[in-house]
Parts: structure tokens; sequence; C-alpha cells
């Protein structure tokens, strides 16, 4: 392995845009401004990825949708993909997911077979030159903000990492041990309980008994869910006029009809149906990649095992970035993490 300190601008082209876009975790203040969140709708599998070459968790990078996507490079760069599985190649040369890659310049990256999810993300080393609108890069499908890649596109960054030569790719250079989620054909999804639930009186209990199937029409803003077998679904009882109001995300909406709906991060701020439960971060981003087709059962959490699992995620990710952290010191590569407090202080502290 040889190593240049080198600063230089790279460019992806994208040869296979499939249905691919730039991304990041989204705008967190903009529904105070009435605006949709957005991001990427598997934000633990973003995460990581910007975590595995050392950049911040909230860099743009790319989120491929269910199709296969090639890109070639004119520099040499790190990059990881994280996500649902797929067949990751350079070259040709058959590549590990949840692991940072030598991406040596003038060669193709191809993501395809994307299986038993919807979403993979691919995060590059360096600073993404990207627009913005407050101050996120996600598409924003009522404002116009943002489209999907195209073949030809330019994605430029700036790179200022030493360009890493593998003599191999068949001899894994970095292993890093990313908590990878679990993936497949039914979703678990762990909610809480809704502003609205007791409206609903006993039939909200059907909302645990029942498998569903996610429609067709489902899509970033929302996840249509239909009843695997014919039966009653959770009804409200109650007599009062519902009025629009902000809602979560997350929101599983109860509208009258045959389908329950489940509001995700490109749902408008308001609306005006009974709101019977609100999934977790953990179940966001299991719905985030979840098909049409797919089967879905509920859970119930209380709100302290739900903040509870989501702070256990966030010290995976803190682990991870410890580790990248001594690998891409021992290598020269720049750390573009930046945090308030460093996460490996604090474990350091946490384990004394």
């Amino acid at each position: 392995m040889n190593c240049e300190r080198l600063s230089r601008r790279g460019t992806i082209t994208v040869l296979t845009p499939g249905l691919s876009v730039l991304q990041d975790l989204g705008r967190h203040r903009g529904s105070r401004i009435g605006q949709m969140t957005g991001g990427a709708l598997d934000q633990y599998s973003a995460r990581a990825a910007n975590t595995l070459v050392a950049s911040d968790p909230d860099a743009p990078l790319i989120e491929l949708t269910a199709l296969d996507f090639a890109a070639a490079t004119d520099t040499h760069m790190l990059v990881a993909v994280t996500g649902a599985p797929a067949d990751i190649r350079v070259d040709g040369v058959a590549v590990p997911q949840w692991e940072p890659l030598v991406l040596p310049a003038g060669s193709t990256l191809t993501v395809t077979n994307i299986r038993r999810g919807l979403r993979s993300y691919i995060a590059v080393h360096g600073s993404v030159h990207a627009d913005r609108l407050q101050n996120s890069c996600a598409p924003d499908t009522v404002l116009g903000f943002g489209r999907p890649l195209s073949g030809g596109d330019r994605i430029e960054i700036d790179v200022d990492g030493t360009p890493i030569r593998h003599p191999h790719f068949d001899i894994p250079l970095f292993r890093l041990g990313a908590m990878q989620p679990e993936f497949g054909d039914t979703w678990t999804i762990p909610v809480t309980d809704g502003p609205d639930i007791e409206d609903f009186g006993d039939t909200a209990d059907r909302l645990f008994t029942t498998e569903f199937t996610i429609g067709n029409a489902s899509n970033h803003i929302g996840l249509r869910l239909a009843p695997c077998i014919d039966r009653p679904l959770p009804q409200r009882v109650t007599a009062s006029e519902m009025l629009s109001r902000g809602v979560p995300i997350g929101a599983v909406e109860a509208p009258a009809g045959n389908e329950l709906l489940v509001l995700h991060r490109g749902r408008g701020v308001t609306a005006g149906y009974p709101v019977l439960a609100v999934v977790t971060t953990l179940g966001l981003d299991r719905l985030g990649q979840a098909r049409p087709g797919n089967k879905v059962i509920f859970t119930r959490v209380g709100i302290a095992d739900a903040v509870e699992a989501h702070r256990a995620r966030q010290r995976s990710l803190d682990q991870l970035r410890c580790r990248v952290r001594t690998v891409f010191e021992a290598l020269s590569i720049p750390d573009h993490i930046s945090h308030s407090q460093d996460p490996c202080t604090a474990l350091t502290l946490e384990s004394a």
C-alpha cells in the first residue's frame, strides 16, 4: 500500500443513476416553519456510512432506492456502502458492504441487486459539493428543491486524504465491525401510544394483533398499510370533530376505510386524521427499508424503552466512530467528524 499526502478536487461521474439522490439527515428545524423534514429514510444506515469514512454524520451522501447504480471516479477515494444488502463491485471485483472501500482513480463502482430492503447509501471521504436549502441538501418535493441524479451528472468532492492504493481487492483493508440492522420481508415495528389512542377504545389493540401489507402507493411521504386478511381495523369510537393539527414523523393515522397511514420523513406537518400510535426512531429506519408487498407487525413499547433503544444504537455508532478514528489516524487519513463532545472520551469515562 502506497500513501501520498495530497489535497485535491475529485469528481464522481454518474453512469447508471437508477433512482438516486444526494441526501443528508434532513432539516431538523423544518417543522417549525411548516417545512417537511425530509432526509434519509434509513437514518442509521446513512449515519453509519458517513461514520465509516470519517465524515460528519450529517454530511451529504448518495441514497439509492431499489434500482442498480454505477459511477466512476477520476481520483483515489475512500467510500462506504451501507443499507440494504446488495452486490458491490469495484471494476467488477466484489467488495464488502459496511466497511470503507478503496476506489482507485479511473475505477467504476457498481451497486446492484438491492434486496431484503429498499435503500442503500454511498458515503465518500471528503467534502461533497451540494446545493443546500435551510442548511440541508435533502430534496423537498413540495418546494421543488433537489432532483434525482441523472446519467452524466458530476458530483464534486474536495479530497484531502492520502490516496490509498490497495494491491489486492480480495484482502480486506478495513474490518471495523459496524453493527448491521436486520433486513427481510417481514418488519417488526415498535410504536408508542399516540395522542388519540383513547379515542379508539378497545379497538386500539387491533393494531397489535393484525399483520399488515405495505401498499404500492407508499413513498417517502408515508406508507399505506392494509390488513393481510379481511378483518376490521382500529376504529375511532368517539364522535367529537377532529381538527387539523401538527403531526409527528411516524404518526400512525387511522382514516375511515380499510387502510392505515404511517407518515414518514416527507410528511406534511399538519393533518386531520386521528393518530393511534407513533413509530419510534428505530421503527422509522426499518420502514425506510420496507418494500411494497412486505409484511408489517406493530409492537407496543413504552417511551422509556424507545429512548433507551435509540441511545443504545447511538452508542454503537460512537464506538464505531472511535474505531474509525484509531485506524484512520494510523493511516494518516483526516477525520472530518465534528462533535461538541468527543464520543471516544465519553465512552472512555463511561467504561472507567
